[in-house]
């Protein structure tokens, strides 16, 4: 199928839901349904626990690794963008714990090699999505340094010291934040809609990005109280992870990464 078509089938699946709720994709689900998706994660992250640890060990050092980077480098106007893009990357991150999820359900042996090694049943159409979300991230990343132009002015950045006083004292910071929490939100809400139930889908499924892409909108549109709700808790517990300058992700990455697992189980 050329590019066109996949487009077009993309379009399709989206186009699913010109009624504002329609049945081909309501699952019924309860609002404390990912709840239900919480519990199952921490189950699958206690049985062979030393292999989601050292997931998420990998994911804090890496993510370590790029924030001293950002400060070495001088581009410390880069952390909050970059914490927020983060979380538009973090299920394609997340697939090694999709894998472990899914043949814990199978009763088949897994790995940290196998976890590292992830074949999805989709192929290459996994990266193609993963493709998607970077230029997402890269996009919201160009867009915060935008908004800070708007209201600062084209200057040299003083210092997240700096900026983060203006930001919290000073009627232009509070405009700013204001813009930029929505139009933050905007990327996040696209990214989560096309990325949370489509990553575990190619992993699961043969079926192209566009497709599942589409799906995934399809299905948290027409689930919205239940994958509203697991929007704010996977936010909620990223903020945590931020609290604990980031070491709360070692338990707390491989906990969301195999109930989002669960979750998808629940809708597909």
């Amino acid at each position: 199928m050329n590019g066109n078509g996949k487009l077009s089938r993309w379009v399709g699946e989206v186009s699913g839901i010109e009624e504002t709720w329609n049945p081909k994709w309501q699952r019924h689900l309860p609002a404390k349904a990912p709840l239900e998706w919480l519990a199952k994660g921490w189950r699958d992250l206690v049985t062979h626990p030393m292999l989601s640890i050292a997931y998420g060990v990998a994911v804090f050092a890496v993510s370590f690794l790029l924030i001293w980077l950002l400060f070495a480098t001088g581009r410390d106007y880069f952390l909050f963008p970059a914490m927020a893009g983060f979380m538009i990357i973090a299920p394609l991150l997340a697939a090694g714990l999709y894998l472990k999820s899914s043949r814990l359900e199978q009763s088949e042996p897994v790995s940290l090699g196998s976890m590292l090694r992830v074949r999805p049943m989709a192929g290459a159409q996994v990266f193609f999505t993963g493709l998607v979300l970077c230029m997402l991230m890269l996009l919201w990343m160009r867009a915060a340094v935008i908004i800070y132009a708007l209201f600062f002015g084209v200057r040299p950045f003083p210092g997240l010291d700096h900026v983060t006083q203006l930001l919290l004292t000073t009627p232009t910071g509070w405009a700013m934040l204001a813009v930029g929490i929505s139009v933050g939100a905007l990327f996040a809400g696209f990214s989560f809609a096309i990325s949370v139930f489509s990553i575990p889908m190619l992993l699961d499924q043969r079926i192209d990005a566009f497709t599942a892409m589409g799906m995934s909108m399809a299905l948290v549109w027409n689930n919205l109280r239940p994958t509203l709700v697991w929007g704010v808790i996977v936010l909620a517990l990223f903020l945590v992870s931020v609290t604990t300058a980031l070491i709360g992700l070692i338990v707390i990455f491989p906990l969301l990464g195999h109930a989002t697992w669960h979750a998808y189980k629940a809708v597909r």
